[in-house]
């Protein structure tokens, strides 16, 4: 039975992405030629770092705190 759940799981995903990549592609076709001006790629270039650093430094919180026990529950001291 889960064997078959997971498939269903992986189905209904794969097909939930197929669409959305199908939406974007049919939005961005209406769209047509767009220029961006050099401030505009500026922006958009320190929006990515910018973001990119954000989700680095979280995970590195997140793989420190679990290494150094801060995730244990509470009282579980040996």
């Amino acid at each position: 039975m889960g064997a078959r759940s997971t498939w269903i799981a992986v189905a209904v995903a794969a097909i939930a992405v197929v669409a959305v990549l199908a939406i974007v592609a049919a939005m961005w076709a209406t769209i047509g030629d767009v220029d961006i001006s050099a401030g505009g790629w500026v922006a958009l270039v320190l929006g990515m770092l910018v973001t990119l650093a954000l989700g680095v430094g979280l995970m590195a919180l997140m793989f420190i705190s679990n290494r150094r026990g801060y995730d244990d529950p509470a009282g579980d001291q040996r």
